[in-house]
């Protein structure tokens, strides 16, 4: 495969998909040029400069750092397409009309480059439909690739070849969205709506139509279809007002449209109350109004019997939720098809018909069982897919329980299941593969090069996984390492706890992993199999300490945590951080003194211990004396404050970047430091770091013997920002006690400005100031607060 190099990109259509593609792609240092049609009046780029102003105020962002914006140039379909020459990907993103793209297609085709890849990001038109007004020399660099919304947070792509698509092509544009992108791929076939919006809207039917026959309230079926049964919070209802309800009913309509043989068309129609709440503009969150509706701080939703809104207050029978806290996938099947209850029924209901969908259709739609699954968990949020959860509760019994409901006229459709889901099988995922029912032969994963970065890619139940060999282990670490050439040089230490918190057990684990690793490795990688990388220290494993006032045995463990960050600095061996979600408190810490960090991009850095009344203790406050000096004799004026006061402030309202990008532009992450898009080829960039580091002749910095601290000058600057703050009502009397705790560790203690200390003189002052603030009774208030509610107390 030779090498695909996106050096700019376009995106046609500056709309909510098109604009958030744009923005995702310069997240990635990819340049774009944003299309649309020319404004009226004024700026004829007047569209694509609104849609820009736009992603800067969406929450969540769109852009991974607020300065990537920069970097989409505004064009127009009138005066901008020789833009598009000079582009090596280009993605259309309008809305979806045949006939609209296709007057697009027309208008830009002869503008594109001979190399460059044209994409359609539809969610559910026909690819080869759209293919057709294309010149034949671009019909095998034309495909479709479905992005989920928001681009940047949802992990799927669904990548849909057309008739001529090029092979090497698909693998490229494969890689490109793995890789640079950090996308989760899979191939679908070019049937109406692919693989996740198919089974995913058909679940929102089932769930709509089930609703309506055992008469539940719309909260009510929220209740029962979040997170107690592996979905996300929003469930259904608040999904699909999130979605937009007009969305909802256009893919609705392209089912209805294009699958009249479908053992269930006559369940693809939005129902008569969707198509009301449309009609009146109630759209859903784009419009604060939907399904539901928010009141002032009260939350009301649809009532059908009332027709009106009422308030939102559905609940689980006590019996149902019993029933799904059930650790027992069997048992809780059983139960749920055996209970009376119109909840039991209906959630029997709703996973029978998905079941029954799915093994019907998966032939027509998927190239195997795995890529529906991981379709539904990437694109819907689902915990498992369908096959998943159907295999997990006893395969056989699933499929005995379907068939009786199919002939007693129960189920949606009676289309009976296919002959191999009963030949014997104990499921579709197994460690050959999983199943295909078009090749009537279980698939193993893609062999694309790309996928040998994913030592540890999202499993399917079922799949093997190769844990890697154990080397040294205690109650809150493992030292271990990976099976392959790079596992022979580099080990891996990875915490145990939950949380990655840090407690005594990890301080001590990782002491005696770097000294091991020291002893028989090139380098050290300290990296999590799941995020997040570490919430910090375990206040709750010494919650007794501090319960008994045993402030000499949390300064113990203090001077502990100091001496293992130090290690990790001055090992003698490489000691890189790779850091996926949360590095807070003792995290960040970790990652401040390692030699090198390799962070996912969906990387969320910070100090956070203001929020419980304490100041970074594990080396934080000495480290940003220590940058701070390191920056200022790079400067003309030597300016130490010029680092410092952005830092103070930073730590002083506990702020956590919002990506890693961000979090280098506070000051976590170094420029050096990289950032990887897909987190499954985390590991495997940390691991080429740490040994490209050691191949390189690494040597451990010296300690500096002369650090330059701000002292007194530096406190008292500092400290006017925090008056001015309490006086002003912004922060209360002990906030402002921590803010100075926190000026006095950065600025090097109570000492002339100027003065060289070293660094047991910064832990010291550190040190102090953490335990002073420890012993006073609103931070004890505010520790026990938030162990207690998992919430920050402002006292």
């Amino acid at each position: 495969m030779s090498n695909f190099i996106v050096r700019k990109a376009a995106v046609l259509g500056a709309g909510v998909m098109g604009a958030q593609i744009a923005a995702h792609l310069v997240n990635a240092d990819v340049p774009v040029v944003l299309f649309d049609l020319p404004d009226r009046e004024g700026d004829p780029n007047g569209i694509v400069r609104k849609a820009l102003d736009g992603l800067k105020k969406l929450e969540p962002s769109p852009l991974g750092a607020k300065d990537k914006v920069a970097y989409i140039d505004a064009a127009n379909y009138e005066s901008g397409l020789e833009l598009l020459r000079g582009c090596d990907l280009v993605i259309e993103a309008i809305a979806e009309r045949m006939d609209w793209k296709h007057d697009l297609y027309r208008k830009v085709a002869p503008f594109i480059a001979p190399h460059a890849i044209f994409a359609t990001n539809t969610s559910g038109l026909s690819i080869n439909r759209l293919a057709e007004p294309l010149p034949a020399g671009l019909r095998g660099r034309f495909c479709g690739v479905h992005f989920f919304n928001p681009p940047r947070y949802m992990k799927l792509v669904e990548l849909i070849p057309a008739r001529h698509s090029d092979a090497a092509m698909l693998d490229n544009l494969e890689s490109f969205l793995t890789t640079t992108l950090g996308k989760g791929v899979i191939r679908a076939f070019d049937t109406p709506n692919f693989i996740a919006n198919r089974v995913g809207v058909f679940s929102i039917l089932a769930v709509m139509h089930h609703t309506e026959r055992l008469g539940l309230g719309f909260d009510t079926v929220d209740a029962l279809t979040g997170p107690l049964i592996g979905r996300p919070k929003s469930a259904t209802y608040r999904t699909a007002d999130v979605v937009g309800l007009d969305t909802l009913a256009h893919v609705i309509k392209t089912m209805e449209d294009n699958l009249a043989a479908d053992p269930w068309h006559k369940y693809y129609k939005a129902p008569g109350w969707l198509q009301l709440l449309i009609q009146k503009g109630a759209l859903g969150q784009k419009t604060k109004a939907g399904i539901y509706r928010k009141d002032g701080k009260e939350i009301k939703v649809v009532d059908l019997g009332l027709q009106d809104y009422r308030a939102a207050a559905g609940q689980v029978e006590p019996e149902v939720e019993a029933i799904l806290k059930l650790k027992n996938p069997a048992e809780k099947f059983d139960k749920l098809c055996a209970h009376s209850s119109p909840q039991a029924q209906f959630l029997w209901a709703i996973f029978r018909d998905v079941f029954h969908y799915v093994a019907v259709h998966l032939g027509d739609i998927a190239d195997n069982a795995r890529d529906l699954d991981l379709a539904m968990r990437w694109g819907f949020g689902w915990a498992q897919g369908p096959f998943e959860t159907w295999q997990a509760a006893g395969w056989q019994a699933i499929a005995d329980a379907v068939k009786q409901d199919i002939a007693a006229g129960r189920a949606m459709a009676q289309a009976p299941l296919p002959a191999w889901v009963f030949d014997g099988r104990q499921g579709v995922h197994g460690k050959a593969g999983s199943w295909s029912a078009k090749e009537s032969a279980d698939r193993p994963r893609s062999a694309l090069p790309v996928y040998r970065r994913q030592y540890f890619p999202e499993r399917v139940l079922g799949e093997a996984q190769d844990a890697g060999e154990t080397l040294f282990e205690n109650e809150g670490v493992r030292l271990w390492r990976t099976g392959d050439e790079l596992g022979r040089r580099v080990a891996v230490a990875s915490f145990k706890s939950k949380g990655g918190a840090i407690g005594p057990e990890v301080v001590e684990g990782m002491l005696e992993a770097i000294a091991r690793a020291e002893k028989d490795y090139s380098a050290l990688v300290i990296w999590q199999p799941q995020p997040p990388f570490s919430f910090g220290a375990n206040l709750k494993a010494m919650s007794g300490f501090i319960q008994n006032r045993d402030f000499a045995a949390f300064e113990q463990f203090g001077k502990r945590f100091h001496e293992m960050v130090l290690r990790i600095k001055y090992a003698q061996v490489p000691v890189v951080a790779a850091v996926n979600g949360m590095a807070l408190g003792g995290g960040c810490e970790i990652v401040m003194h390692a030699a090198r960090t390799v962070a996912a991009f969906e990387s969320y850095i910070g100090l956070v211990e203001a929020g419980v009344g304490l100041i970074p203790g594990g080396g934080g406050c000495k480290e940003i004396a220590l940058r701070a000096h390191q920056t200022a004799l790079a400067t003309a004026n030597k300016d130490l404050m010029q680092t410092i006061q952005p830092m103070f402030m930073t730590v002083a309202q506990a702020t956590v970047s919002k990506s890693a990008l961000e979090a280098r532009e506070l000051g976590f992450l170094r420029p050096a430091d990289q950032v990887v898009f897909h987190a499954d080829e985390l590991l495997h960039a940390a691991q080429r770091t740490a040994l490209g580091m050691a191949e390189a002749g690494y040597r451990p910095p010296l300690p500096p013997r002369g650090i330059r601290v701000a002292g007194r000058p530096g406190i008292a600057t500092l400290e006017l920002a925090l008056v001015n703050m309490r006086d002003g009502g912004m922060i209360s009397e002990h906030d402002y006690k921590v803010g100075r705790a926190l000026a006095v560790a950065v600025c090097g203690g109570e000492v002339e400005a100027g003065t060289l200390v070293d660094e047991k003189w910064l832990l010291a002052v550190e040190g102090q100031q953490f335990i002073a603030l420890l012993q006073t009774e609103k931070t004890l208030a505010r520790i026990k607060h938030t162990l207690e509610t998992g919430k920050p107390l402002r006292n």
